[in-house]
């Protein structure tokens, strides 16, 4: 580590993993994207001080004899990127996945799940929202990430609220002993608008950032639809009113349309996955503002494992090979109408890692690559209500940094080529 003051030049060579800089940083970037302008700068200085930006010039200025130059001339720099939606304490496995339970401890999963966090970070991917993990993994990660004691993206951690039966309810598929010994409304399986409001004051309780809900069926849980509605307009009614009243909002995991409609009619924040959207529905969001978070990485992920046998158990199988298919042309409809779109890709369904091919579907499906960004980086801050801090590169705002190398606007698939990472004014990759 250099602990110095004073970070004389010829030490720019000696930069570490993490390391954060004590003196100016100069960013001399070919393209900048900055996340709130529709066209990019070209040539331009990006100058960074402890965590945050301080300056951003026309031109390669010159640095003092104190200052360190990073050079980005042939790279395009943008605001650090922000996953809306991954689960990034675990990763499918297949069938044999489903059984992990039964032989790994939360600290064996939490271990592992350090190894999805610098992957996803080394992606470009400086903070996440993450949708849900069983024994508060999610929220000790996030927590050793802020702390220093390992590295990962900034983590905006939810709590779940499932239904008895649906998605989220851990104990689906287990023998009835199971069933009954793990049935406990604190662990958030729920039924009723008291035993709602219980689970989201636990969760508060918790320390967690927001609250995560199935409204409808999903894919991957050992039940047999993935469309059904599976809250009440009651239960939906106290989620809602109870997580505005400790301060958190509320995500809907939902394929089905009326699980839909009743959610968004309800006041969650963000549609998630949203699948059988109808033009009633996009107009009822639009309406409401509500954001819709489109996971088309997991869409197609789900759909080509659905044709493996064996990869998926038969229960879900039906489910990945019909719903799949169809997130992207949803997100295009989405698009299209005008509804508010924030980048997720339920990475932990996918490969951690792999978060930046979803730019790449989000234009194959006719969002323009500058959208897309922004849709990863502004409106992703919006989201999470962190816009005067994240999100954009202007000065005032934490040095959350990620280059590629080339143009984004000419070619979508140089996202997956990152050349530089940087989180909080620490350099993570160069």
């Amino acid at each position: 580590m250099l602990n110095s003051p004073r970070l004389p030049l010829f030490a720019a060579t000696l930069l570490c993993t993490g390391t954060l800089l004590s003196a100016k940083t100069l960013l001399h970037t070919g393209r900048l994207i900055d996340g709130r302008s529709d066209t990019a700068r070209s040539n331009v200085t990006v100058v960074v001080e402890g965590d945050r930006i301080v300056g951003i010039a026309d031109g390669f200025a010159a640095p003092t004899a104190d200052d360190t130059v990073v050079d980005l001339k042939s790279a395009t720099l943008m605001p650090g990127w922000m996953d809306m939606h991954v689960h990034i304490t675990s990763e499918q496995s297949g069938a044999a996945g489903y059984a992990e339970n039964l032989y790994l401890n939360p600290a064996d999963k939490i271990l592992r799940a350090t190894t999805y966090a610098k992957k996803t970070l080394l992606a470009g991917f400086t903070t996440v929202r993450d949708c849900g993990a069983g024994d508060k993994l999610n929220t000790a990660l996030r927590d050793a990430i802020a702390k220093g004691w390992v590295e990962g993206p900034r983590i905006v951690a939810a709590g779940g609220v499932s239904t008895t039966g649906g998605h989220g309810d851990g104990t689906n598929g287990l023998n009835t002993e199971l069933q009954a010994a793990l049935a406990d409304p604190l662990r958030g399986t729920v039924n009723g608008a008291d035993e709602i409001r219980r689970a989201v004051r636990q969760r508060y309780k918790d320390g967690v950032d927001f609250i995560k809900i199935a409204s409808t069926g999903g894919v991957l849980s050992l039940a047999k639809s993935g469309q059904a509605p599976l809250f009440t307009d009651e239960e939906l009614a106290a989620v809602v009113q109870t997580a505005k009243d400790y301060g958190m909002k509320v995500a809907a995991h939902a394929h089905g349309t009326e699980g839909m409609l009743r959610a968004v009619r309800a006041g969650v924040t963000s549609i998630e996955h949203g699948t059988y959207m109808t033009d009633e529905l996009m107009a009822l969001m639009k309406e409401k503002g509500t954001y819709y978070v489109p996971t088309i990485s997991a869409g197609k992920f789900v759909a080509e494992k659905s044709r493996i046998d064996g990869y998926f158990p038969a229960i879900v199988r039906p489910k990945a090979a019909a719903i799949g298919p169809l997130i992207q042309e949803t997100f295009r409809r989405a698009y299209a109408a005008g509804v508010k779109i924030a980048f997720g890709t339920d990475q932990g369904v996918g490969p951690h890692g792999d978060n930046a091919k979803e730019f790449i579907y989000m234009v194959e499906a006719g969002m323009p690559a500058m959208k897309a960004i922004q849709a990863a980086t502004l409106e992703a801050a919006r989201l999470i209500e962190m816009e005067n801090d994240l999100g954009t590169v202007e000065p005032g705002k934490f040095a959350d940094l990620v280059a590629v190398a080339g143009d984004p606007l000419a070619d979508i698939n140089v996202v997956t080529q990152v050349s530089f990472v940087m989180k909080a004014g620490k350099i993570y990759k160069q």
